[in-house]
């Protein structure tokens, strides 16, 4: 398999999105994979080029918006539920108490961020998740070119991985949208090979409404989830 520089942006910001917990990075790192996933898309033979002026093709540029859209969504969405709301009801004594809470939780968080336990699970699946994508585009390899079979069975299974180990909302909707776009990949290629049918415009734009809609979706559990328990982190929903 040759290594591509698209492959390396694709592997490297689905494994960070696999392995960090700072929505920060995460959703820097989404709108990264989605660029990497359209210059892969871009310069593949079977791709038209459709603005020859720029070299890009129309999928290439579906491809980059969606991400846009996506990672603007959920970038909202976690700022917003990042804030603290109603402290003008509180008096003076009650937002000294609230603060204190919050120093003492900030501690303790990024004391716990630091063990190294916590990145020990998301490590290892990914390690074999990697390792499952470089196998199996030997043993069932399904689209034109290794490349392009490692770049979706890594997506696929860095979603999953990135789900399994979720420890927020927003990280479960990165593992969705990884998810989708992994077999956005694998659809472009495989109706795009020379014995295929050809890329339709409209099942691709379909195809990225859907992962805006899920976009939407994982903003709106988002805000039931925050509503209800103030937090985003999924532990809070097992404790009572």
């Amino acid at each position: 398999m040759t290594i591509d520089p698209w492959i390396i942006v694709i592997g490297i910001s689905a494994g960070g999105i696999l392995l960090l917990r700072d929505w920060r990075l995460t959703v820097g790192l989404l709108l990264l994979n989605y660029f990497g996933l359209a210059g892969l898309l871009n310069e593949q033979p079977f791709i038209a080029t459709d603005f020859t002026q720029f070299n890009v093709s129309s999928l290439a540029l579906i491809k980059m918006v969606t991400g846009v859209c996506a990672a603007l969504i959920l970038a909202v969405t976690a700022l917003t539920f990042s804030r603290d709301y109603g402290l003008e009801d509180l008096d003076e004594f009650g937002q000294a108490e609230l603060r204190r809470a919050l120093r003492a939780a900030t501690r303790q968080r990024s004391t716990e961020s630091t063990r190294l336990n916590e990145y020990l699970l998301p490590f290892l699946s990914g390690v074999a998740g990697l390792t499952a994508s470089l196998m199996l585009p030997i043993i069932y390899p399904i689209a034109p070119s290794p490349s392009l079979d490692f770049a979706w069975y890594w997506l696929v299974l860095s979603g999953v991985l990135a789900m399994a180990t979720a420890n927020d909302v927003l990280k479960i909707g990165l593992g969705m949208l990884l998810c989708t776009s992994g077999i956005d990949l694998l659809y472009s290629a495989v109706i795009s090979a020379p014995t295929a049918s050809g890329l339709k415009i409209m099942p691709l734009l379909l195809l990225s409404i859907v992962q805006i809609l899920l976009a939407l979706a994982i903003a709106y559990l988002a805000g039931l989830v925050y509503g209800r328990l103030k937090t985003l982190t999924i532990g809070e929903l097992y404790r009572g």
